[in-house]
């Protein structure tokens, strides 16, 4: 029998990674289900970053790189930390990792010691508390109702903190809701931050080019220059750019985290793909434009879904402003009982249940911190969503 180690044991598998596992076995039976539950956009990788990739094979960019991202990279790095967001970081204060998550993992692994505290917003992108457990340290949740439009208050930060708190984590626009806070609600939160220095903050931007109705983005570093020494402003290629398999993330924070962050990737993955490092440069050095279409597309989406939920009864969905989800708030739901006489007693059930009878596949809202909710993707084609929302709706109107 194999022993697996104390620090696996306190983790669970991604709930995400379970629904899409669910939905490839149903498919491989001839299922016609909608999938809603990938987080990842639909639209291809731009045609001039493939091109980098292919010049680059050409080229024999084919060996290792330094550890933590080529030089060429970092630059580009610079170059889209100063133009988006008006940062300055060299390039010992870059990292570069297969991935947010890698990089992410990198940040918590190297700094977090038994029995630390990392504050977490909830509803929460699903990895974050588990990393924090791996690492031996505790997630402290601070619930962000929908009353709240999903977003937490400076009151509420303040209470969490203690002095065992060694990390903020502050994702915005959010996986799973969408919700995005603005320039000054920003800085309600950087006052508290400001009151305890031994707080650090890793600030998940990913999602900071797919925002909505002229909202206009803002990170923690920007909004309060005093705390860039101890934020670790985290982004990568996947969202915005279509790059999910290219596996590129990257992140711009003082030079010893980043050092730290390096030594252990030189004693795990080593170097992220030289391919895909050569085509992120080419993704934030290139063209930007389709950004902009690319997030009217998706806002189109979002009114249809939104427009959608809300016209079904015992379902109530807030317009986020950004990212490509939404969070339905099913409490009126619960109670009701399925055909087949099951009741439907959490937000797993219903989320069962549509997978089960509606052939939808979502995220049930208990993986994210916050129920009775669910997450929907809306990032497939509006034929889907139509169909999918569709289906939603007879299901619900089968309930009892």
């Amino acid at each position: 029998m194999v022993h697996v180690s104390a620090a696996l044991s306190r983790i669970q598998p991604s709930p995400t990674i379970l629904v899409t596992s669910r939905v490839i076995e149903l498919k491989s039976k001839g299922v016609d289900i909608i999938t809603l539950g990938a987080g990842e956009p639909d639209f291809e990788t731009p045609e001039f970053v493939k091109q980098a990739a292919i010049q680059a094979i050409h080229d024999g960019k084919t060996r290792y790189t330094n550890v933590d991202g080529t030089a060429e990279l970092k630059e580009a790095i610079a170059g889209k930390f100063k133009r988006d967001n008006h940062l300055t970081y060299s390039h010992d204060e870059i990292s570069v990792g297969s991935g947010g998550k890698h990089v992410l993992f990198n940040a918590l692994t190297a700094t977090l010691d038994q029995g630390d505290e990392v504050i977490i917003p909830a509803p929460y992108w699903v990895s974050y508390p588990d990393i924090v457990r791996f690492c031996g340290a505790n997630p402290v949740f601070i619930q962000a109702t929908l009353q709240q439009n999903y977003k937490i208050t400076p009151e509420q930060l303040e209470k969490a903190i203690t002095k065992k708190t060694r990390w903020f984590v502050f994702n915005s626009p959010s996986n799973p809701t969408g919700a995005a806070y603005s320039a000054e609600e920003i800085k309600g939160l950087a006052e508290v931050l400001r009151r305890h220095p031994h707080v650090w903050i890793l600030s998940d931007d990913i999602y900071e080019h797919i925002i909505f109705d002229n909202f206009r983005f803002a990170t923690i570093a920007e909004v309060a220059p005093d705390l860039f020494d101890r934020t670790l402003t985290l982004n990568g290629c996947s969202k915005a750019y279509a790059m999910t398999g290219w596996r590129i993330g990257f992140a711009g924070g003082p030079k010893a985290l980043i050092k730290a962050m390096a030594k252990l990737q030189s004693q795990s993955t080593s170097n992220p793909c030289s391919i895909s490092q050569a085509a992120a440069v080419a993704a934030l050095n290139g063209p930007q434009e389709f950004l902009n279409d690319w997030s009217s597309d998706f806002a189109r989406r979002r009114n249809l879904v939104v427009e959608g939920l809300n016209a079904i009864e015992g379902i109530s969905c807030p317009k986020p402003q950004g990212a490509f989800y939404v969070y339905p708030d099913i409490s009126a739901l619960i109670g009701r009982k399925m055909p087949s006489g099951k009741v439907i007693e959490k937000d797993q059930d219903f989320t069962t249940y549509l997978i089960d009878e509606a052939n939808v596949a979502v995220v049930h809202g208990e993986a994210f911190g916050l129920s009775p909710a669910f997450r929907i993707s809306y990032a497939t084609s509006t034929e889907m969503l139509k169909k999918a929302l569709e289906r939603i709706q007879t299901a619900v109107a089968r309930l009892s």
